[in-house]
């Protein structure tokens, strides 16, 4: 047979082949995943409580995994930039996002987001529920949330606030508690719960409000004094410290939390070797004693009820924002 007549039969069969839906096979990539070091994008900067939590559970994770566990801090625009970067990261499981409470609020703060925050990232684990404690540098004559209410009336100016951002857990917590208390307060924002942490610490800022997390080893080290836990209950890593509700502010609730994402369209099955990866480094007793140490409260759930819980925070926080017409700019 000549090649010409060679030719033709190549072609006959290749044409064939795809029309019928013939392909070779391809491994499968959730097969041999993981393969390679993970990253865990943290869009907040070092020093707050999303990397307090992805330190916390890297050794463990690469145990589990059997892979390196490298951490990126990419902060900036109160984390849209890192969560950005993992939106349009590829869809492999090599690229995790781990959240604060910010990533609910910003696609109602920031106008024209590069990524669509429900669409274009998948919901995998709310890792955990994090008390936000409202925190004073030593030198602020405040102890309480009534000396603080009465220290701010009498200066012209009020008082000032640090925040970890822009839209975050605690500017929204400090904005609604400026409301309830009738005190007026100056919005400082940083870009992280760490350096909002180090202003107060220093006196550069009145109070502010931030994670258990990050907030207790500060208050136990003699560093910041605590005025009020926010949330619904005492946490047993403080347990003399009055939560907002028994200080008189009734109902008062606000809470924080950490969870991660991967890109969308992520392999159903490589989603369920993070979820069951983190799942298990969450029961390891060395973590399970430094989360209650720091006052947080494990939530593990999975990717379905984290997916309606981002849908309710959003809902929430959208009302919060339009009620208090907080704006960023």
């Amino acid at each position: 047979m000549n090649k010409s007549k060679l030719y033709k039969y190549f072609i006959t069969a290749l044409i064939l082949s795809q029309s019928i839906g013939l392909t070779i096979a391809q491994p499968n990539p959730a097969s041999t995943y993981p393969n390679k070091p993970i990253r865990i994008i943290n869009p907040l900067a070092p020093g707050g409580a999303v990397d307090a939590i992805a330190r916390m559970l890297a050794p463990s994770l690469q145990e589990i995994l059997g892979q390196p566990i490298v951490i990126e801090n990419k902060s900036g625009a109160g984390g849209t930039i890192g969560s950005n970067f993992v939106a349009k990261s590829p869809a492999d499981g090599y690229t995790i996002l781990m959240v604060y409470d910010t990533f609910a609020v910003n696609p109602h703060i920031y106008k024209n987001l590069p990524f669509d925050s429900f669409k274009d990232l998948t919901p995998v684990m709310e890792i955990v529920s994090i008390p936000l404690l409202l925190v004073a540098g030593n030198k602020l004559p405040a102890n309480n949330l009534k000396e603080l209410s009465a220290l701010a009336k009498s200066r012209p100016n009020g008082i000032n606030f640090s925040s970890g951002g822009a839209g975050s857990s605690g500017h929204l917590a400090a904005e609604l508690l400026k409301n309830n208390l009738g005190i007026n307060m100056t919005h400082v924002p940083y870009k992280g719960g760490g350096p909002a942490l180090t202003a107060t610490i220093s006196g550069e800022t009145d109070i502010t409000i931030l994670g258990a997390v990050i907030t207790i080893p500060q208050i136990k080290g003699g560093n910041l004094k605590g005025l009020a836990i926010l949330g619904n209950k005492r946490t047993p890593a403080l347990p003399q410290l009055l939560t907002a509700s028994e200080q008189g502010l009734t109902n008062f609730d606000v809470s924080s939390w950490i969870g991660i994402l991967v890109p969308a369209g992520t392999p159903p099955a490589i989603i369920e070797k993070i979820y069951s990866a983190f799942a298990q480094a969450l029961k390891n007793p060395a973590v399970q004693a430094r989360m209650a140490e720091q006052g947080n409260e494990i939530i593990a759930n999975t990717p379905a009820q984290f997916a309606s819980f981002l849908a309710q925070e959003s809902a929430k926080w959208a009302k919060v924002i339009k009620d208090n017409n907080i704006q960023v700019e």
